[in-house]
């Protein structure tokens, strides 16, 4: 399979783009007359599925999910290591329905970003943090009461392999004000699907899901200590997983 994978890597990204176009189109036409909880299956789940499919079955990106008895059966904030891309796939299709924090120019995107404007995303300016603070906590808030997981990645963006990046209070206020907990996700996935280029690693993406955790009082000081609390268990995950496992020579 080694000699074959860039060949093997070449035709996922094919198929990815092909699908998520064609995708797109029919969501357009289809998804606009549907509920918002049958569109995101019908849009988001469906495609996301497909994705984490088609790297596994062409580029050998397998995965193991341990920790699936901590997830609450109440829909709450999920904050998560941002390392690839893998991880928005395997999530959006884990839970559901989910909407994601994301930057709105990716709503300006043709297609794809027509299409994820139809499933309710946290748009944020990233240049005006304040205004996307009080967005994500007003947006936040209508998304769980509508019975959605909000899906945070506390650092903003994608940060390689060994590095940490600060992480933002936005996901533990938002538990905070709306009385649940966050719950923290921990992988490896960036060590297969690293964050810049287009290589793959084949081999076994380690999902770790924690305990979920509450806020042991109200106000500032509980939003701090919540954050640190899960900034300090994903990292810890993720350190442990990285020295664990290796992707397959």
């Amino acid at each position: 399979m080694k000699a074959l994978l860039p060949l093997r890597i070449a035709l996922f990204y094919f198929l990815l783009s092909f699908t998520a176009f064609a995708w797109c189109l029919v969501c357009l036409v289809f998804a606009p007359f549907m509920s918002f909880r049958t569109r995101y299956r019908f849009v988001v789940q469906n495609w996301c599925r497909c994705a984490v499919w088609l790297g596994e079955t062409l580029v050998g990106l397998r995965y193991e999910v341990l920790g699936a008895e901590n997830i609450p059966s109440q829909p709450c904030v999920i904050l998560a290591k941002h390392q690839s891309t893998w991880e928005t796939f395997f999530l959006s299709a884990y839970f559901e329905p989910l909407t994601q924090v994301l930057k709105r120019e990716l709503l300006r995107v043709p297609f794809f970003g027509w299409a994820m404007w139809l499933l309710k995303p946290i748009a944020i300016d990233r240049d005006n943090p304040k205004a996307a603070l009080r967005q994500v906590a007003k947006q936040g808030q209508e998304r769980l009461e509508q019975g959605a997981w909000v899906l945070i990645f506390p650092e903003g963006t994608r940060v390689p392999v060994g590095q940490q990046g600060k992480f933002s209070r936005s996901g533990a206020s938002l538990a905070v004000n709306a009385g649940l907990p966050v719950l923290p996700i921990a992988h490896n996935a960036g060590m297969f699907w690293p964050k810049a280029g287009w290589s793959k690693n084949p081999g076994v993406i380690q999902v770790v899901i924690g305990p979920a955790m509450h806020a042991e009082s109200e106000g500032p000081r509980a939003v701090a200590e919540l954050n640190q609390r899960a900034e300090d268990w994903i990292n810890m995950q993720v350190r442990q997983l990285e020295a664990q496992h290796q992707p397959t020579p």
